[in-house]
């Protein structure tokens, strides 16, 4: 039997000492459980013309559960990208009584950024079961980014809106 000193530790992913909680621009990404790719489909039309993507009914529920969070939770999202198995997001989060309150709620402990895409996960996880019947639909986890200049904001607004242009040399791609 294994000592509780014998487990693995768990890799911590967010920036020491940092408030995920105060105004910002945050750059998240989520990705699906083994990577399986529900969410769109990358379409490659003519070679002028740039790939475009087509969202599956997972990747609808998903976008309407996104249209939800500004409102929930004050922040505006200034671009987004649903790729076929991981989704881009680039949000602010704004300084008011509203985040104030949402600081202080009962899960008073997390960040606002995990409260955000629990909220995401979980909501859209109910609407994917209805005809996506996989008990797991997103990887543990997401990566985040704190934008620090508006040329770092420049770079990953790019980045978000020509993801599906790179998309099979995209480290998520399992094609």
């Amino acid at each position: 039997m294994k000592e509780k000193n014998d487990l693995p530790q768990r890799k911590i992913i967010r920036l020491k000492n940092y408030d995920y909680s105060k105004p910002g621009v945050y750059f998240l990404t989520l990705c699906t459980h083994n990577r399986k790719c529900i969410l769109s489909d990358v379409i490659v039309g003519a070679i002028h013309e740039s790939p475009e993507i087509q969202l599956t009914a997972s990747g609808k529920a998903v976008e309407e559960v996104m249209a939800l969070i500004p409102g929930r939770f004050n922040v505006e999202i200034h671009n987004y990208k649903i790729m076929p198995n991981h989704i881009h997001l680039l949000l602010e989060i704004k300084a008011d009584e509203i985040l104030r309150a949402i600081r202080e709620s009962p899960l008073q402990g997390r960040k606002v950024t995990d409260k955000i895409v629990g909220y995401l996960k979980m909501n859209s996880s109910k609407k994917i079961h209805c005809f996506y019947p996989d008990k797991n639909i997103w990887q543990r986890s997401y990566h985040d980014h704190i934008i620090r200049d508006e040329n770092d904001f420049l770079n990953i607004w790019n980045y978000i809106e020509y993801n599906q242009c790179k998309w099979q040399s995209d480290k998520y791609y399992s094609g």
